[in-house]
């Protein structure tokens, strides 16, 4: 029986249940945004870039919580709200993920590999690594599907966060507090434009992954039995993206207190780069917190290629379910018979693109990532629409509607993600 939103006493005893979705969604995001994107931001401009961060951590905020907001609410995945404004919808999203799934899950991947070969000093080609670790990933959820997903994502996410919060405390006396706070007018060559565009694509995450917590809500109520509140549903997302912001705004100070203004440059291979990353904290915490880092990071980064390797498939199947016919509630997102066969056969396609994608990046992890969060910055502003139209649905109650001023808020995050897409392709084309 669901909880009533209304009574607070009730969703405290039952918050446990729901909570899950939000932690998943915390291991997606935490990865390649911040410890290449936000470490990169604050190894080369300092504390510049800050704002960007956080304005991309504010704007983006209701896309986001449509994703488990509208589960809760309907009983059904965001899908069903793109389905339910027409067949367009569900055609644009299926051009945006195919426009972004192999890189997305190319990029991910590789930083993970060079964590493993860093940490494990591995000699192994990164091809290979690639291919092994999207298999084990594969299989793990094959064998344990969400439970697994969900325990291993929960303890790495607190690890690394209570070592990361640690490191950014202690390198605080090193920071230039004293500015700049934003790029000065010569510093705004194509290079910046395309940093602050991929740093903004990817924070706190790219927004495919609204799409996938809500399928994640569904499945946390599938596993449980219990279907969470919306107000249950939007604490246990506050949870992991406040918790995810934080970390990105960590991240860039550690670049900066570290990094910045050292002469070191940011390494382009996986391995070196990965290097660079423990390298922050064993400089701050200490030589000897570099294996304990080491494997947190590696944690944090296999949750994110885990997620990510079922991200895309679960989504994929499905979308194919939605072209066939409406989702039924009472189903709690669960699909089967040729969705299942989706679901396995996308997981497949989309990982040996992704290996293939690999072996033509080898030697610049940098460039890949860059790629990757750039094409889901520009696909962000669809997104953002999508979610808002679905979630303002007439299927939706209106006692769980979002509130006018939420409203304008999501408005506010539409344009904020369509004029900076706009202006970084004016840039592009002009430069």
């Amino acid at each position: 029986m669901e909880a009533d939103p209304q009574d607070p006493k009730q969703a405290q005893r039952t918050f446990a249940k729901a909570l899950g979705p939000g932690l998943l969604f915390a291991g997606a995001a935490v990865g390649v945004s911040h410890l290449v994107q936000s470490t990169r931001a604050g190894a080369t401009f300092g504390l510049a870039l800050i704002v960007f961060v956080i304005l991309a951590n504010v704007f983006k905020y209701p896309a986001f919580q449509f994703g488990p907001r509208y589960a809760a609410a309907t009983g059904t995945s965001l899908l069903e709200g793109y389905r339910r404004q027409g067949r367009w919808a569900l055609i644009l999203y299926t051009v945006l993920t195919f426009g972004t799934m192999l890189t997305v899950l190319a990029a991910v991947t590789f930083v993970t590999t060079g964590l493993a070969k860093s940490v494990f000093d591995l000699d192994a080609s990164p091809v290979w690594l690639s291919a092994g670790l999207i298999g084990i990933c594969a299989a793990l959820l094959a064998v344990g599907r969400y439970p697994v997903l969900d325990k291993v994502i929960k303890l790495v996410v607190v690890a690394l966060t209570l070592a990361t919060l640690t490191a950014t405390v202690m390198v605080l006396a090193r920071v230039d507090w004293s500015g700049p706070w934003f790029p000065p007018g010569d510093a705004w060559d194509l290079a910046t434009f395309g940093l602050v565009a991929g740093l903004i694509g990817w924070m706190p995450s790219a927004i495919d992954i609204s799409i996938w917590h809500s399928l994640w809500t569904l499945a946390r109520r599938r596993e449980t039995g219990y279907a969470p509140s919306p107000r249950e549903a939007l604490l246990d997302f506050d949870i992991g993206y406040l918790g995810t912001a934080l970390l990105a705004l960590c991240f860039v100070i550690l670049g900066a207190g570290v990094m910045h203004g050292s002469g070191v440059e940011i390494a382009h291979g996986g391995r070196a780069f990965a290097s660079q990353v423990v390298d922050l904290y064993a400089t701050t915490l200490g030589e000897w917190s570099r294996p304990i880092i080491g494997l947190a990071a590696f944690g944090v980064m296999f949750s994110t290629t885990m997620t990510v390797v079922d991200g895309f498939p679960r989504a994929l199947a499905a979308l194919w379910a939605r072209f066939h016919g409406p989702e039924d509630p009472q189903a709690a997102g669960h699909e089967g018979g040729s969705a299942q066969r989706v679901y396995w056969i996308a997981m497949v396609a989309i990982g040996v693109g992704a290996v293939l994608i690999i072996a033509e990046f080898l030697g610049s992890l940098i460039a890949l990532v860059q790629i990757a969060t750039i094409l889901s910055f520009l696909t962000a502003p669809a997104l953002a629409l999508l979610n808002h139209r679905a979630m303002f649905g007439a299927e939706v109650p209106a006692a769980y509607r979002p509130s006018p001023r939420m409203r304008r808020f999501s408005l506010a995050g539409i344009v904020f993600n369509a004029v900076v897409a706009l202006g970084y392709l004016v840039v592009l084309l002009a430069g």
